[in-house]
Formats: structure tokens, C-alpha cells, sequence
């Protein structure tokens, strides 16, 4: 786990800063600097993106971390990576063609409840394709088993372009309107910023010829389009449906508490980046055994550091949402049922990664479309009688499931599980600290509240999980930063 430790420690810092900074941006500057109805705006139309970007992509950013360490000649490699740039032409350009001619009719229909929509409904398609083709470039530097710069740039990159906006519109420098177009711009630098570090690490001599196995990838992109995706489009469907059932400024509210609750889950995303073509060689390689190791100090890993995200989110929700305009302070169900599902998430490891890599990976279509369906069902059915919550219900409920499968599928076709004795211990131990803290708060200022409880959930859990010895991944590097 040296690489994965080394790369996932500096991924962690990159997106722990990015939260910093996207938690000033949606926790204070977009309530208190844009319009409500405009947040909601923001948050629509970057969400229908989200939703959009898959079927744009092509499935491309998966196939590339799949196929790409299965090739021994530079030849090979060349030619699939030329192919690789053109696959999500073959979706976009078609899209874009019918999107132009039906625009009138979409943007109507997508602007019924909430009429401010309409005006901008072609940014959804804009940013969708600087999106995808990102995805493709970063996926292209991880392979090169870089991806600390691709990191820092999807995360930390908008965040910063948004902060600089928001102050842009609080001093007036631009309109509430302009900050969308200027959002929308930055996407495309970004893309050209990434497309450019991509070429940096690996400049393929383009070719016009196909690789041997075209056509497996192509049945690998078309089977991964949706599936490779399911987990994003589960929290960017709550923020479209909501609009289409409330009113906009509910979607601001909601995406306060989701970004919270998926806080927790930053260190997964970090040390993902590195473990993906890790998986995937290890796969191509079939070093199953290599694979089970993986499986099982990622489980503990992520578990362990998620667990404690958990516990001082959570523990501390309340007092938090004191610092906030009282609008925005009625999620603290929302976040913990999407902080609890993201939790889940972590604990599998590398789970979802062994099927996608795999010559299993075609079952990940019906289970994503289940997903996909399922929350939307019970979106429809349960914002109405719940509103946010019943989103955030839908969330936890649909990733429980079918995650839960996923844990089953992988168990019944590799003999594989990722927990052990230490994770029932580490399970215990989350639990126990979470009910004897969550009922009480420090008589202070929200802030001497929440540092306080925080430092000593903080002491408490990381005492007992290093005398416990749950991960030794952790307990090395611990005492290695002591020693230091």
C-alpha cells in the first residue's frame, strides 16, 4: 500500500482543502451572496449536468483505468487512446444536434414550476461535454499513476473559480446572471487545463486505426454509461427532482445539507484515485490475491477515517447549523441519512472497482439502472410526503440495497469480503461514541462548542482505534508522523 499511502495522503490534503474552501462557498457565500432562487438555479443546472455527463462521456473515463495496462506495445496503446478521444463525439455531437432543434420544447419543460429555468437549459449541455471529456483526460493522467495534479484540478479548481465569482457578485463586479456564464467558461478552461497535463505525461502519435479489441470496448462503454455512474446520479436526481416538485430555493437548502453529510466521504474519493488502475492491473494481471488485500485495507482503512468524519459531522450538526441563516438549518436529518450512506459506501473499499474491472462488469448495467429507477420511484413518491427528507430517505434506502448486492455479488464470484474482526470492533466503537456524545453540547458559542466536542471525540476515537489496532495501514503511518 506504499503508492496508495503516498498518493492517497497528498489526494486527502488536495480534497480536504477543496472541502475547506466549498464549505465557505455553500455554507456562507452562496446563502448570503446569491439569491436563494439563484443558488437553486446553480445547483439545477450543475445537477442536470452531473445527470447528462455519463451518456456524454461515452463510459470512456472507465474504459481507459480497464484497458489501458492490457496493452504491451506502444502501438496498442496509442491507437486506444485515439479511439478513447473520439468515443464521446459519437453521443455529444448527436445530442447536441437534437437539443438544438427541441430546445424550445426541453427548456418549457424543464422551466414549469420554476420559470427561471428556461433561459439557461443550454447550460446544462454545455457543461456536461467540458465535464465528460475532462473525466476521459484525468482518467488518461491516472493510468500514468498520476493523479495528484488531475486530483487538485477536479477538486480544488471550481471551488476557487466559485469563490472568486461569488466575491465578484458581492462587490458587484458581475450580475447574479454573468456569474452563470462565467461558471460555465471556467469548465472549458479547466478541460483545456487537464487536456493539456494529460498530454504532458503521455503524448500518444494519433492514429485513425482501431486496436485489436475495438470492439470489446466498445461493448465495455456501452454496458458502463450508466453503471460506472449510478453513485453520483443517486444525489443529482434528488437536486433536479426537487425543483420539479418545490420550490427552487428547497434545492438550495437540500445541497447545504448534502454537501455536508457527504463530506465524510473525502478520504474514499482520495485514495480511489490511485486504487482504481491499481485494481485494474492487478485484474489484468489476475493477481486475485493482491485484489483481496486491497479489498480488505480499503474496507478498514476507509471505514476507520470515515468513521471519525461520521462521528464529529454528526455530533456537532446541530450547532453548526446555528452559524447558518435560519433558512438553511432544517437538514440535520438530511445529513445524517446521506452521511450514514456514504459511510456504507466507504466501508465496501474497493468493491464497486473489482466488478468494474472484471469480466463481471456487464451485471453493474441492470444494477444501475435499478438504482436509477428506483430512486427516482421513490423520489416521486416520498418528496411529496417528506420533501427534502424524503429525498434523502430515497438516497439511503437505494444505496443500502443495491450496494449491499454488490457486496453479495462480489462474495459469491471471487470468494471475497472486506471486513473482519477489527471491523465489528471498529463498527462497535462508532456506534458507542456516537450516542454517549450526541445528546449534549458545551453551554458555549456554537464555535467553542463544536471545536471542543470535536477534540474530544477526536482524542477519544483515535486513542482507542490505535490500542485496538483496527488498521495497521494507519497505525504505521501514525507513528511514522510521531516519530517525524
Amino acid at each position: 500500500m506504499g503508492i496508495v499511502l503516498n498518493q492517497s495522503f497528498k489526494n486527502t490534503l488536495i480534497v480536504y482543502l477543496a472541502f475547506a474552501v466549498g464549505g465557505i462557498n455553500t455554507l456562507f457565500l452562496y446563502t448570503r451572496f446569491l439569491d436563494e432562487d439563484y443558488y437553486g438555479l446553480v445547483t439545477f443546472l450543475l445537477s442536470s449536468s452531473n445527470l447528462l455527463m455519463p451518456l456524454t462521456a461515452f463510459g470512456v473515463q472507465y474504459t481507459i483505468v480497464k484497458f489501458y495496462s492490457s496493452y504491451e506495445s506502444k502501438l496498442e496503446r496509442d491507437k486506444f487512446l485515439s479511439l478513447a478521444m473520439v468515443l464521446p463525439l459519437l453521443i455529444a455531437i448527436p445530442l447536441g444536434f437534437l437539443g438544438s432543434m427541441f430546445y424550445e420544447q426541453i427548456s418549457a419543460l424543464l422551466s414549469i414550476k420554476n420559470p427561471i429555468i428556461k433561459e439557461y437549459t443550454f447550460v446544462i449541455y454545455l457543461v456536461a461535454v467540458a465535464t465528460a471529456y475532462f473525466e476521459v483526460f484525468y482518467a488518461w493522467s491516472k493510468v500514468q499513476f498520476r493523479s495528484v495534479f488531475g486530483n487538485f484540478i477536479k477538486e480544488m479548481y471550481n471551488r476557487l473559480v466559485v469563490m472568486i465569482l461569488l466575491f465578484s457578485v458581492y462587490f458587484k463586479f458581475i450580475t447574479e446572471k454573468e456569474f452563470i456564464y462565467y461558471l460555465t467558461a471556467a469548465y472549458f478552461l479547466r478541460l483545456l487545463i487537464m487536456m493539456l497535463y494529460a498530454f504532458k505525461l503521455y503524448l500518444p502519435k494519433f492514429s485513425f486505426s482501431l486496436p485489436e479489441n475495438y470492439k470489446e470496448i466498445f461493448r465495455y462503454s456501452l454496458y458502463i454509461i450508466l453503471a460506472g455512474s449510478a453513485g453520483a446520479i443517486l444525489l443529482d436526481i434528488d437536486k433536479v427532482m426537487i425543483p420539479a416538485k418545490e420550490e427552487i430555493a428547497l434545492a438550495a437548502y437540500y445541497t447545504v445539507a448534502v454537501f455536508i453529510g457527504s463530506a465524510i466521504e473525502a478520504p474514499g474519493r482520495a485514495m480511489l484515485q490511485i486504487l482504481q488502475p491499481l485494481t485494474s492491473r492487478a485484474i489484468n494481471d489476475n493477481n486475485f490475491e493482491e485484489v483481496h488485500k486491497l479489498y480488505k485495507q480499503s474496507s478498514i482503512n476507509l471505514l476507520l477515517v470515515g468513521g471519525l468524519l461520521f462521528l464529529l459531522v454528526n455530533l456537532n450538526i446541530n450547532e453548526l447549523f446555528k452559524l447558518l441563516p435560519f433558512k438553511y438549518s432544517g437538514g440535520s436529518w438530511v445529513v445524517l441519512m446521506i452521511s450514514g450512506a456514504k459511510l456504507f459506501k466507504m466501508f465496501l473499499g474497493i468493491n464497486g472497482e473489482i466488478i468494474l474491472n472484471s469480466k463481471y462488469y456487464k451485471v453493474l448495467l441492470p444494477l444501475g439502472l435499478g438504482m436509477a429507477f428506483s430512486v427516482a420511484y421513490m423520489n416521486d413518491w416520498l418528496i411529496d410526503l417528506y420533501s427534502t427528507n424524503g429525498a434523502a430517505i430515497s438516497t439511503l434506502v437505494v444505496i443500502l440495497f443495491f450496494n449491499g448486492i454488490k457486496l453479495w455479488y462480489v462474495k459469491y464470484k471471487f470468494d471475497m469480503i472486506p471486513y473482519s474482526g477489527k471491523t465489528a470492533q471498529l463498527l462497535f466503537l462508532i456506534i458507542l461514541i456516537f450516542f454517549s456524545f450526541y445528546f449534549w453540547n458545551f453551554g458555549f458559542h456554537p464555535i467553542i462548542n463544536i471545536l471542543l466536542k470535536s477534540l474530544l471525540v477526536f482524542l477519544l476515537y483515535m486513542v482507542l482505534a490505535i490500542k485496538l489496532k483496527l488498521s495497521a495501514d494507519i497505525n504505521k503511518l501514525i507513528y511514522s508522523i510521531i516519530k517525524f
